[in-house]
């Protein structure tokens, strides 16, 4: 079931967009004027506060489970995907690599920003594209985290598309652990799941942030799970890697929702 949707008054809706492009304007001026001289560390520190700020913003509160369980190690972390703020909401709680559609490094401000921080950008429906990708993302996990959104698209988060297994691949080359991560969008007041961050179907991105800006009343919900035990057919095999983190996440949103 999906919550009602009570909206944000025009005046502060106004307001608000208004806070949105000043906000954007200092995440590009931190890209320009401060990235380039910045150590790692100082990075992931101005993106988690960026990404922090994005969702106050929006009226989007947080809700973390598990995740003391993540290492300070490199691993690859796989998400259901519902919505362009699921990166944010991942990076307000840990700055980690993504791996995004091609579409979004043609968004206007958005895509270039991503392209600054890391994003390695895929071809949908192309085996081929993503199987050269897969070599370098195996180098990027020997030395940080990254984290892959497996359906290949974005959907209403009621349930969860199958995986494509090429991009685990990634993981077994570079013997680093897989987490899984489930990502739900609530109602505040209900606390029934909500389709309004969903960016789904011919949605633009500001037609999009629009719709959220109307509610302004969503809590993310980022809820993960370990990796596999001890099983022996996990550092090698890719499909059953993808099968067992849809599992986790499908069983858990099947029960939730």
């Amino acid at each position: 079931m999906t919550s009602k949707v009570t909206q944000t008054p025009l005046a502060l809706r106004l307001w608000l967009w208004t806070a949105i492009w000043l906000h954007v304007i200092s995440g590009l001026f931190t890209l320009f004027a401060l990235f380039p001289w910045a150590n790692s560390e100082s990075k992931k520190r101005h993106i988690q506060r960026w990404s922090q700020k994005l969702l106050r913003i929006f009226g989007i509160e947080m809700l973390a489970k598990n995740p003391s369980i993540l290492p300070k190690s490199p691993f690859l972390l796989c998400s259901n995907h519902i919505s362009w703020m699921d990166i944010h909401a991942i990076n307000a709680l840990i700055p980690i690599r993504f791996v995004a559609k091609s579409e979004v490094e043609s968004w206007p401000i958005f895509g270039w920003m991503a392209k600054q921080l890391g994003t390695v950008f895929i071809k949908r429906d192309s085996s081929r594209h993503a199987h050269v990708v897969v070599g370098g993302l195996a180098n990027t996990l020997r030395s940080e985290p990254v984290c892959i959104f497996p359906e290949g698209t974005s959907t209403d988060g009621a349930s969860v598309r199958p995986f494509k297994p090429n991009l685990f691949e990634s993981a077994v080359m570079a013997e680093v652990p897989v987490y899984s991560l489930a990502i739900r969008y609530l109602n505040k007041e209900t606390g029934m799941r909500s389709n309004i961050p969903a960016f789904i179907g011919d949605m633009g991105l500001l037609e999009s942030m629009s719709q959220i800006l109307k509610s302004r009343n969503l809590i993310v919900e980022l809820t993960f799970f370990p990796p596999p035990g001890s099983a022996p057919e996990m550092p090698s095999d890719r499909k059953w890697l993808a099968l067992h983190c849809h599992e986790q996440i499908s069983r858990y949103l099947t029960d939730s929702n």
